[in-house]
C-alpha cells in the first residue's frame, strides 16, 4: 500500500508547501464563509508602503522568486469600494497596476518592476450560496482548497479545478481552470455563470461590473472573456458565481457531486533502467493510449493522471493517478492503464496505492521545491502525441549529466467532457487536446538563472523545432495555455513560428476578446506582456 499520498522528489531539497499546511487543520467551516458571517465586520483599508514592517512579505508573495514585487503601495482590499478607490488613484496619479491573489503566477506578469500599485485579493476568500443568484459565490482571493473544502462539506459539491490547493482561484479560473475532475465534469469555466469585476472603463471612473452568462445580459461579453482569458487583463475580478449550465433544484443539485472516495496511485520507474529507446517506448505508449481514451464516454473519463519526467538523478519516472474508486472496475481500469502504458518497456514498475476520502485527496498540499524556488516554464495542449524524434530530444535533455537544474516534463492527461464543449462558448479556445503539457525547471540561485531559462527554452525550441519553437495550433498541436504562461511567446527571437503569441494562446478567440478590451478597458490600464490589446 501507499506510504505517502504524493511523490517525493530530490528527498529533503523538496519540501512540502508551508503555505498549504493550513488547508488541512483548521481551516473555515462552511458556515464561516457565508456572506452573513462576514456582515458587520469592519473592513481595515490597508495600503503599505516601502518602509512598513509589512511590505517585505507581502511584497514577496509569490511561488516565483525570480520576480519579486518592488511596488510603492500594496493594497489589501477587502470589498469592491476598496477595489475601485485603487484602480481610480492609480489612473489618477498615472500608476502602473496589477493585481494578485495566490501569487502563483509562473512569469513576471505581477512581478515586473514597472507595477507602481499592487492590488491584492488575498483578505476577499469567502464561499457561500447566494440565494439571489442561485448558484454559488466565490471570492477571487480564496484559495481552491478553501473552496473544495466549503462547497464539499456544506452541500456535497465541488467546482472541477485544479490539483494544487493552495493555488488562488481568482486567476486559476480565468485562465480556465482544469484538473482531477476535468475529464469527467469539463473545466472550472464550463460552470462559471457569473462574475464580478472592477473595470476602469473609458471615463477613468472605475464601476463594478457583474456580467451573467444569461442572452440578454448586456455585459454578457465580459463574462465570456473570463471563460479563459488569463488574468490582469480586463479589470480586478472580485468574485465568481458557479451553477452547472442546466442544473436546477437546491443548493446540493447545482454543481457536480466528487466521488465518495477516489483511488489514488502511485506507478514509478527506475530511471537507471532507462535508455534512449525503452524511455521512447514508455512515453510514445503513453501518447497512443491517451489518444485512443480520451472521448467523454470512455470508462477513462474518470481518471486523470499525470506522467511526471524529472531530470535523471531524481531517481524515478512517476505517474500519478486519481480514480473513482467507488466503481467497481477501478482496479481493472488501474491495471489495464499501466499495463498499456509498460508494454514492451522492459521495465517493471512499481505501483503503490490508496483509497482515499475525496476531500482529503483534494487538500492534499502539493510538492514545494523549498530554496529551489526560482523558475521558468512554458505549456500547452497536444492534439496527437508526441512523435519518435520528439521523445528522443525530451530523453537527452532530462538524461543530460552535465544539466543539473531540477528539470520536468509533465503530461496531463486531457479531453474527456473537455472536448465536448464548442472553442468560442468559452475563451478558451482548445477544445480538441488529449494531452496537456508542462516543460519547466526550477533552481536555487540567480546566477544560474540564463543557464537555466535557456535549457526550458532549448529543450521547448528543439521539440517544436519544426514550427518555429512554439506549439502552432495545427492537427497535431493546440496552441499554448494562458495559465502556464510564457512571455517569450512574445519574442521573435525566440518564437520563430511567425505565429503571435495571441494565436497561440486564443487561436480565433483573439479578435473577440480585443473588443471586449475597448469596451470595459479602452485605456489598456490593465497590461501585461501576454495581455489582450484593444482592437
Amino acid at each position: 500500500m501507499m506510504t505517502t499520498t504524493r511523490r517525493r522528489f530530490l528527498g529533503s531539497v523538496v519540501v512540502v508547501a508551508g503555505a498549504a499546511a493550513g488547508l488541512t487543520q483548521g481551516a473555515p467551516t462552511a458556515w464561516a464563509q457565508t456572506a452573513e458571517g462576514r456582515a458587520g465586520r469592519v473592513a481595515p483599508e490597508v495600503i503599505v508602503r516601502p518602509g512598513d514592517a509589512r511590505y517585505a512579505a507581502l511584497a514577496a508573495r509569490g511561488n516565483n522568486t525570480r520576480f519579486v514585487s518592488t511596488p510603492d503601495e500594496i493594497w489589501l482590499v477587502h470589498s469592491p469600494a476598496q477595489v475601485e478607490k485603487a484602480v481610480n488613484q492609480a489612473v489618477a496619479e498615472g500608476q502602473r497596476i496589477t493585481v494578485r491573489g495566490g501569487g502563483h503566477c509562473f512569469d513576471g506578469l505581477v512581478g515586473d518592476p514597472e507595477y507602481r500599485l499592487l492590488v491584492d485579493t488575498s483578505e476577499m476568500k469567502a464561499v457561500y450560496f447566494d440565494p439571489a443568484m442561485n448558484a454559488f459565490a466565490v471570492e477571487s482571493g480564496a484559495l481552491l482548497g478553501e473552496v473544495y473544502r466549503t462547497l464539499y462539506e456544506g452541500w456535497g459539491v465541488t467546482v472541477p479545478g485544479g490539483v494544487c490547493p493552495e493555488v488562488g482561484v481568482g486567476g486559476h479560473v480565468v485562465g480556465g481552470g482544469y484538473g482531477p475532475l476535468s475529464r469527467r465534469y469539463g473545466l472550472s469555466v464550463d460552470h462559471l455563470c457569473a462574475v464580478e469585476v472592477v473595470v476602469p472603463g473609458s471615463c477613468g471612473e472605475a464601476r463594478t461590473v457583474v456580467a451573467t452568462s444569461r442572452r440578454d445580459d448586456p455585459n454578457r461579453e465580459l463574462w465570456w472573456a473570463h471563460t479563459g482569458a488569463g488574468g490582469g487583463q480586463f479589470g480586478i475580478i472580485t468574485k465568481y458565481w458557479f451553477r452547472t449550465p442546466g442544473a436546477a433544484g437546491g443548493p446540493s443539485s447545482l454543481l457536480p457531486k466528487p466521488p465518495q472516495t477516489v483511488r489514488k496511485a502511485l506507478v514509478t520507474w527506475p530511471w537507471p533502467q532507462f535508455n534512449e529507446t525503452n524511455f521512447t517506448r514508455l512515453v510514445m505508449n503513453h501518447g497512443a493510449w491517451h489518444a485512443a481514451n480520451s472521448a467523454a464516454d470512455s470508462p477513462y473519463a474518470t481518471m486523470h493522471s499525470s506522467l511526471q519526467i524529472s531530470s535523471w538523478f531524481a531517481g524515478t519516472i512517476v505517474l500519478d493517478v486519481t480514480m473513482d474508486a467507488t466503481r467497481a472496475d477501478t482496479q481493472q481500469l488501474l491495471d489495464d492503464y499501466v499495463s498499456a502504458l509498460s508494454a514492451g518497456v522492459g521495465v517493471e514498475p512499481t505501483v503503490e496505492s490508496k483509497d482515499v476520502p475525496f476531500l482529503e485527496a483534494a487538500l492534499t498540499p502539493t510538492i514545494g521545491y523549498g530554496k529551489y524556488s526560482r523558475h521558468k516554464s512554458m505549456g500547452g495542449h497536444l492534439r496527437k502525441p508526441f512523435d519518435a524524434n520528439q521523445v528522443s530530444t525530451l530523453y537527452r535533455a532530462l538524461s543530460d549529466p552535465e544539466h543539473w537544474g531540477i528539470g520536468l516534463v509533465y503530461l496531463a492527461a486531457y479531453g474527456g467532457k473537455i472536448n465536448t464543449v464548442s472553442p468560442q462558448a468559452t475563451a478558451v479556445a482548445a477544445r480538441d487536446s488529449v494531452i496537456k503539457f508542462w516543460f519547466s525547471c526550477n533552481w536555487e540561485l540567480p546566477e544560474q538563472d540564463e543557464a537555466e531559462v535557456n535549457w526550458v527554452r532549448k529543450l521547448h525550441g528543439d521539440v517544436w523545432a519544426e514550427t518555429g519553437g512554439y506549439p502552432v495550433p495545427n492537427d497535431k498541436y493546440d496552441g499554448c495555455y494562458i495559465n502556464y504562461p510564457d512571455a517569450d511567446a512574445e519574442n521573435p527571437y525566440v518564437n520563430t513560428s511567425g505565429v503571435p503569441w495571441s494565436t497561440l494562446y486564443h487561436k480565433a478567440n483573439y479578435p473577440r476578446l480585443q473588443r471586449v478590451k475597448a469596451t470595459y478597458d479602452p485605456k489598456n490600464v490593465f497590461r501585461h506582456a501576454l495581455s489582450v490589446k484593444p482592437a
